[in-house]
């Protein structure tokens, strides 16, 4: 079993930056490749970013891809994303998800454990 806490969401100016964090515990963090989704009000959740295991590789589809950058420290169990630039289609709520795999997932079924979400508001 796996619990995934995020922190670090608010409400933040288009333009600014804001970063969140996911602290593991409950397996070897460091055997599990972790992704950011968001899900905003009547649509579907998303992958925002993945990183492997070992941090090597990430993806970000091309609506974040320059702006957010995924990162983890494998001695501290947490995962962080690093949102600049935000827009106000950023607003969602962000889940921080583990898979029982070393590699990028890139879809939400390939994710076994999940977080409860922190919220991500920016104004216009």
């Amino acid at each position: 079993q796996v619990q995934l806490v995020e922190s670090g969401g608010g409400l933040v100016q288009a333009g600014g930056s804001l970063r969140l964090s996911c602290a593991a515990s409950g397996r070897t963090f460091g055997n599990s490749a972790m992704g950011w989704f968001r899900q905003a009000p009547g649509k579907e959740r998303e992958l925002v970013a993945a990183i492997s295991w070992n941090g090597v590789n990430t993806y970000y589809p091309d609506s974040v891809k320059g702006r957010f950058t995924i990162s983890r420290d494998n001695a501290k169990n947490t995962v962080y994303l690093q949102m600049n630039t935000v827009k106000p289609e950023d607003t969602a709520v962000y889940y921080c998800a583990a898979r029982d795999g070393l590699n990028l997932g890139y879809y939400a079924p390939a994710y076994r454990y999940w977080g409860q979400g922190t919220q991500v508001t920016v104004s216009s």
